[in-house]
């Protein structure tokens, strides 16, 4: 043993023998000398080689490797032993090569036997290279050459190699006699010898046992069993060696082959694992390469491991694996893919069962190949099958069509086929139940199945579908009648128009208004319809009172129907604010030389005409009255496609169209294909101006007999031509053989040249005659939303006309007509709305004439006209419009015909013009339809602007008094806060509702202002460098003298003879060209209205002025006597009354709903009410409550006894008065001080410290709840808690307002000691949050209640409000939960005071989180938000004090239905926010025939 003395770790060097030598004596395989050597000094898996062949060549035996030597050195390793000491160890193998030619041992400088020759200690070979493998044998060059160092060593130890496993050709005894024999040579060197037993793991027990027999039987022979294959025990072996080669170092522990063999298997499994999911992780696409994926995860820990005990190959082999894997992965998901597709293909392709029933797989695989949509659904592969080919990372998603060849395709059309079967039978019978529902008449609105499944249990239908499907049939049956029950119940509150117009806009109904309603609406069977959905019903009804209080085009309950939105649409596509068309059409037809005519016919006959018309021309030129023109010619059969489409119209446009016609049914095809023609010219065309096509009908002779029947056609094609306004053609008189006459050609030609040339006439430019910023009259045409015709009938007679024009940019509908009226051109300026947006402009704008359109199909239209109609100012004109289909349903139907006599009636009773429209008639396409209406309307002009401008300077006179006005209506309106000065509301912000719409603009502009001049005395009036007419003076109007009450004229009690005849003269009626007058109307430029009501004020000194009296008078100088009625004198000489006072009708549908009702509750009235009365206390309608009162009281009320002339009203009030009081002189003029902006709106018009100041400045921590809460709440529970309608019914406002005056002055204030009534402090109560900067409920946690309310889970719902309770700030959650926990102990007296959590949510919600109404989005969650507000109060135990929930008995606290449900969620009544303090409207006296 060679020691170094160094530092450097001790070298030793250990020869391996064993049994060598030919096969003869060792079998034809070695004992594993080579691979155990391999395997220690080279350990890596991709290092080890298994075969090492010791039959060599004689130049390799002679090579640098060899180096004619039978010994090899493998290098040296690197060993560190269990102790943790190193050691260098330099491996030498003794074995014995041989010649592959003699196949005897090489001769070698050594020449001893192997046995004496393995024990030598010393060796030496000069340039001796370290030796690999066998393929490094010749090819050194390609190696690492590691010289033996100094050519020489000393061997240490010795390591004997015996073979455990059976030998090939080798007997195990031989095997050992020549072990034997060596180590006794061994054992004569005085070296350590380790015995190892190699190929342990093909180890033969025998043989192993016989080998540590002999180790036994000598002294200190240590035995290892080894296997370089598997890499077990083999540093075990060289350790155990160098333990006995150096003392020093510690004893091995030997370990058992099956022991190492488990611990290497566990290790080897541990680390194959780590490198499989190593794989999986990083390769996902069967497309990568192991070379790009070594190259990866070269340097992971993982892979570094499994590359060392396994190998690369192994690894490679693992990679291919999984990818193998993935790819199969994808192909069978692709598959999965297809198959679940290829159900829904053969459904779109073989959805009839009809069609493939009866056939086979292959038969319908064939069907399917002819399907024109089979290049969509399938993809035929060059190479198949398709899972074998490139297809599998095509991105087509089509379904490979050989997979239809596998079973699994013929299972699926099966299955497909039995679906058709099963689905069509079910589908039968889905039906067949829904039939059966329909026939139970008493299934109503809302009813469960539950309650119903009992009677139709025994039905075939019942039985055969699922209990799903049943369902689903009912909650679809249940669906329709609860849609048309609720259309139903739409319709009637509809047909109760008077019943809800008697409140103004903006106002909301009070609690004895709803108790009406219910009252008179319970008798409807309509109503009772809706009984089971109760709460649906109601919401239908709140969202029709929101909608009539609160009306915009944008909630309007017609929803896209509604007129506003559908006029708007129609002007848009039909007026331009600038049209040229006129001018240039003018100049570029003025001279026509090129005629383009169609020609329309059946049968040939159109083709023949145009033979003719060829025969009769010279190179397509016809010379017709001395001027030659070049036709082109269209013919074109009466079946063609081309006639139904606009776009020939625009290709070809042609002049006009001759349409010939031999018989009965051609005359029948002509006629209709003019009628589609029209109307595909007209919806589609673009150019207001362009020439309507003139057509003209032509009778062509019967040239083989004298046909019998042509009186028949002659007569029928005369009709014919009178219906569609156009142009007959006969055959002259005399026989002729050709079926056309050159005489009937010319005439032709000429109807079509007149045609055009009256075009041109009425369409010439004509020089504009006044300011387009004027107009004459100003005429409003109302509609009802939802009607059964379309707006275009209406508008028709207007956009029709050539003189018709766009208004004003930002009044979208408004167009205005050059008409000539009497003896010069007028301007009038229509306004097409609809009733409820009529409603807002009916008292507050200038208006010189009502247009009204009803429906006579429609019950609802005809309520509407009479509920607007009743409050129209009676010095108005009015023209009635009935709308029906044709004059025959006036006799054909009872209901049309009940309608229009009603309609005819209330035209009789006050005078106003009457007519009828019909969508089948092209009568009402003429302008001249309201021509009478616009000249009486011009006659009374300045009757009605006099009338207009006393009624508001009346109101401006009286200010806020309470004897006969309200305050003006104008004073609070925006539009007018610049015009007068003098407003005491000059700070009041707009309202936050438009009757309206932005859209439309009946006021003036701001820019008009320059036009208007203040007098001394402050009034404005207009500039005009010219007047020009008797209304722009400047009038100044004192009150009139009250005129005599006239009584109206009785209503008719027959069928007015004058409607039966204006009927049946328009059947009899040939409307022919002359019905057509030639307009000689111009294009004007509009502008918006120059409304007197703004430009007069009236005066300090009005009442003293006589000559304005007089001159008031001298409008009406021309009196006219109407229906019993002297006009000139009542106008003159009265104050303006309205219609409903006039006729019998609108007053009695008026009235009657309000006698109904108090009849019905006058005995119900009781002791506490009066006795609030005689306090002074009683109940002030909507005023009191802060959020129960109108927003813009600038708004009189419609049915106020202060702004109406009923006689018995007027007679009744004078009975009543004892001491007339004095108007209120008009306030001063205010300074000009910019407006102060107010938030949150208040109501208080005093300043305070207390009031509408942050809650955190009221609360200490003594007292963490304001003291004027609860003073409120300790007084209520004390005097009022059983108190009936509390925090519903309206306290005094007054009372309201002492209540925080006296509070404000003295916090200590007594309320008990002050007798103030319960409901004003409730009231106050709830000014004090309204006041509040912020609400009490943080908007920014709106949104979670919101979704939370949304919850159908009853306990996970309040879980979640629990939570968002939490997150209120400390001071809001203590007044929350003092105020909440007050609500609970009100509900609790529900039976007294019939408010239940329900009720007060409703009246608390929008004070405790005031949301903003004017966004749409807070609109559909109002019921949410309520719902949110009675949880709190329903579980405020739960919420504050820990306690359990508590059972609701009820569906309250549950969230309201969504939108899946059977009966959709309704938008709640739209509530004003609260009033500012310019708002307060005073007292009014109350109506005394209520």
């Amino acid at each position: 043993m060679a020691k170094n003395k160094d530092a450097r770790p001790p070298m030793f060097s250990i020869c391996v023998v064993g049994l060598s030598g030919t096969e003869k004596e060792k079998g034809n395989c070695g004992v594993g000398k080579s691979c155990l050597c391999n395997r220690y000094v080279r350990p890596d898996a991709d290092d080890y080689y298994s075969e090492h062949t010791s039959v060599l060549s004689t130049i390799d035996f002679g090579g640098r490797v060899v180096n004619n030597d039978h010994f090899l050195y493998w290098g040296e390793a690197l060993h560190r032993g269990d102790d943790g000491l190193e050691c260098k160890m330099q491996i030498i193998e003794q074995t014995e090569f041989i010649d592959d030619q003699t196949f005897l041992p090489h001769r070698s400088t050594n020449l001893q036997p192997y046995t004496k020759r393995a024990a030598s200690s010393k060796l030496q070979s000069a340039e001796k290279l370290m030796y690999i493998c066998t393929d490094q044998l010749g090819l050194e060059q390609d190696f690492d050459q590691k010289q033996m160092p100094d050519g020489k060593l000393n061997i240490d130890g010795f390591i004997l190699c015996i073979d455990v496993s059976k030998g090939c050709n080798r007997k195990f005894d031989d095997q050992m006699k020549f072990v034997n024999c060596l180590y006794t040579q061994l054992a004569k060197s005085k070296k350590p010898v380790v015995i190892a037993a190699t190929k342990c793991d093909e180890c033969v027990e025998q043989s192993l046992r016989e080998l540590q027999a002999f180790a036994a039987s000598k002294k200190n022979l240590l035995v290892v069993e080894t296997s370089a294959r598997s890499n077990i025990n083999v540093e075990l072996c060289f350790n155990a060696l160098a333990q006995q080669m150096d003392k020093t170092r510690g004893k091995p522990k030997t370990i058992p082959y099956l022991e190492a063999y488990k611990i290497q298997r566990q290790l080897v499994a541990t680390v194959t694992d780590r490198f499989e999911k190593l794989i999986v992780q990083s390769v996902r696409d069967y497309h990568a390469t192991w070379k790009t994926v070594s190259n990866t995860l070269k340097s992971h820990p993982d892979y570094e491991e499994y590359i060392t005990l396994e190998g690369t190959k192994k690894a490679r082999n693992t990679f291919n694996k999984h990818i193998t894997q993935l790819k199969q992965e994808h192909i069978k998901k692709r598959k999965e893919e297809y198959l679940s597709n290829l159900p829904k293909v053969l459904n779109n392709l073989l959805n009839n069962l009809e069609e493939v029933e009866h056939l086979s797989w292959a038969e319908a695989q064939n069907l399917i190949r002819g399907k024109s949509e089979f290049q969509y659904w399938f993809v035929v592969l060059e190479h198949t099958p398709w899972d074998e080919s490139d297809h599998i990372d095509n991105s087509d998603r089509r379904v490979p069509y050989d997979l239809l060849n596998t079973a699994d395709g013929e299972r699926i059309f099966q299955n497909h086929v039995q679906h058709l079967f099963s689905e069509k039978r079910r589908v039968e019978m889905k039906d067949r139940f829904k039939k059966t529902l329909e026939r139970v008449h008493f299934i109503s609105p809302g009813q469960a199945w539950e309650e119903m499944m009992c009677f139709v249990m025994e039905d075939e239908a019942y039985k055969y579908i699922t209990e799903a499907d049943r369902r689903d049939v009912y909650s679809r049956h249940q669906q329709e009648i609860v849609e048309r029950a609720k259309d139903e119940f739409q319709e009637m509150l509809f047909e109760h128009a008077e019943l809800f117009y008697d409140l103004d806009l903006n106002a909301t109904p009070s609690f004895d208004k709803m108790s009406e309603i219910h009252s008179v609406l319970s008798e409807e069977p309509r109503y009772r319809a809706l009984q089971k959905l109760a709460p649906d019903r109601e919401s239908l009804l709140l969202k029709h009172i929101g909608f009539v209080y609160h009306p915009t085009k944008e909630t309007c309950l017609s929803g896209q129907a509604c007129v506003d939105l559908k006029v708007e649409q129609v002007l848009a596509n039909r007026l331009v604010q600038l049209d040229h068309g006129r001018s240039n059409h003018y100049y570029h037809s003025a001279n026509i030389d090129k005629v383009n005519l169609c020609l329309l016919g059946r049968e040939g006959l159109a083709q023949e005409l145009a033979n003719e018309i060829r025969a009769q021309s010279t190179d397509d030129e016809y010379t017709l009255d001395g001027k030659i023109y070049e036709l082109e010619l269209l013919p074109v059969d009466v079946n063609s496609t081309l006639l139904f489409s606009h776009t020939w119209v625009s290709t070809f446009k042609p002049h006009g169209c001759f349409c010939v016609f031999s018989s009965i049914e051609s005359l029948n095809c002509i006629g209709d294909c003019i009628g589609r023609i029209r109307a595909e010219i007209g919806q589609n065309r673009r150019d207001r101006f362009a020439p309507p096509l003139p057509f003209i009908l032509i009778l062509a002779n019967q040239r083989d007999t004298v046909c019998k029947n042509m009186p028949i056609l002659r007569h029928q094609g005369q009709q014919l031509a009178n219906k569609l306004q156009c142009t007959f053609v006969d055959i002259p008189s005399g026989a002729f053989p050709r079926k056309f006459n050159e005489f009937q050609i010319k005439q032709a030609l000429r109807g079509v040249l007149e045609g055009v040339k009256h075009h041109l006439d009425v369409s010439s430019p004509m020089p504009s005659i006044k300011d387009m910023s004027e107009t004459d009259l100003r005429i409003v045409m109302c509609a009802m939303c939802g009607d059964p015709f379309s707006v275009d009938l209406v508008l028709s007679p207007f956009l029709d006309s050539h003189a018709c024009s766009a208004g004003q940019p930002g009044q979208s509908n408004t167009l205005v007509l050059d008409k000539i009226i009497g003896d010069s051109r007028r301007r009038i300026q229509v306004t097409v709305l609809s009733y409820h947006s009529s409603i807002g402009i009916r008292k507050d704008e200038l208006v010189h004439g009502y247009i009204l359109v009803y429906s006579a199909k429609r019950k609802a239209s005809m309520a509407m006209l009479r509920a607007f109609l009743a409050e129209v100012q009676d010095v108005i004109p009015v023209q009635m419009v009935a709308i029906t289909d044709s004059q025959a349903d006036f006799f054909e139907n009872d209901a049309i015909k009940e309608l229009m006599t009603e309609g005819e009636h209330i035209a009789t009773e006050i005078a106003a013009k009457f007519t009828a429209l019909y969508s089948l008639s092209q009568y009402h396409r003429q302008t001249e339809v309201f021509t009478p209406f616009f000249n009486e309307v011009l006659e009374k002009k300045g009757g009605i602007e006099s009338s207009f401008m006393y009624d508001s300077s009346s109101r401006d006179c009286t200010g806020a008094s309470e004897d006969f006005f309200p305050q003006s209506p104008h004073c609070h309106s925006p539009a007018y806060h610049p015009y007068y000065p003098d407003s005491e509301d000059d700070t009041e912000a707009p309202p936050p509702y438009s009757p309206i719409g932005d859209d439309v603009q009946l006021l003036p502009t701001p820019s008009e202002r320059a036009k208007y001049r203040i007098d001394p005395e402050g009034n404005e009036y207009p500039v005009h460098s010219t007047p020009t007419g008797e209304h722009e003076r400047n009038h100044k109007v004192p009150p009139p003298v009250r005129p005599k009450p006239v009584l109206p004229k009785p209503s008719v009690k027959k069928l007015d003879p004058n409607l039966l005849k204006t009927i049946e003269a328009g059947m009899r009626k040939t409307t022919g060209s002359e019905n057509y007058a030639d307009p000689l109307d111009t294009l004007l430029k509009p502008k918006g209205f120059l409304h007197t009501d703004d430009t007069y004020a009236v005066p300090e000194d009005a009442q003293r002025s006589g000559r304005t009296r007089t001159s008031f008078g001298t409008l009406h100088g021309h009196g006219e006597e109407e229906n019993g009625f002297d006009l000139g004198q009542s106008q003159a000489g009265r104050r303006p009354s309205k219609y409903k006072h006039r006729s019998k009708i609108l007053f009695s549908k008026t009235k009657a709903y309000h006698r109904r009702f108090h009849s019905d509750s006058d005995g119900e009235e009781s002791g506490r009410v009066r006795q609030k009365k005689k306090k002074g206390r009683a109940h002030q309608g909507s005023e009191g409550d802060l959020l129960l009162s109108p927003v813009d009281p600038w708004k009189g009320g419609i049915d106020n006894p202060a702004i109406t002339s009923d006689p018995e009203q007027d007679d009744k009030k004078m009975k009543k008065k004892k001491t007339p009081k004095t108007p209120k002189e008009p306030k001063k003029p205010k300074s000009s001080k910019p407006p102060k902006p107010l938030y949150p709106p208040t109501r208080r018009n005093w300043e305070s410290n207390y009031f509408g100041v942050p809650l955190q400045n009221l609360v200490t921590q003594e007292r963490p709840i304001p003291l004027f809460i609860e003073k409120c709440v300790d007084y209520i529970e004390r005097t009022g808690l059983t108190t009936e309608g509390l925090y519903r019914v309206s306290g005094n406002k007054t009372d309201q307002d002492n209540i925080q005056k006296q509070f404000d002055q003295d916090h200590s204030v007594d309320f008990y000691a002050m007798d103030v009534a319960v409901n004003a402090v409730a009231g106050a109560l709830k000014a004090f949050f309204a006041d509040l900067p912020d609400p009490l409920i943080p908007y920014n946690l709106h949104p979670e209640l919101v979704e939370a309310a949304k919850i159908v889970d009853h306990v996970e719902r309040l879980l979640v409000l629990k939570e968002i309770v939490s997150k209120f700030l400390p001071v809001n959650y203590l007044v929350f939960k003092y105020i909440i926990s007050h609500l609970n102990r009100v509900s609790q007296q529900s039976r007294t005071t019939l408010m239940t959590a329900d009720n007060l949510s409703i009246c608390f919600w929008p004070t405790l989180m005031r949301p903003d109404f004017e966004n749409k989005d807070t609109l559909s969650t109002t019921k949410l938000n309520q719902a949110v507000v009675e949880s709190f109060i329903q579980q405020s135990h739960y919420f504050f004090y820990g306690g359990d929930m508590a059972d609701s008995s009820s569906n309250e606290g549950t969230p309201p239905p969504h939108c899946h449900s059977m009966v959709e969620a309704l938008l709640p009544l739209q509530l004003p926010p609260p009033l500012q303090p310019q708002q307060i409207q005073h007292t009014l006296q109350p109506d005394p025939l209520l």
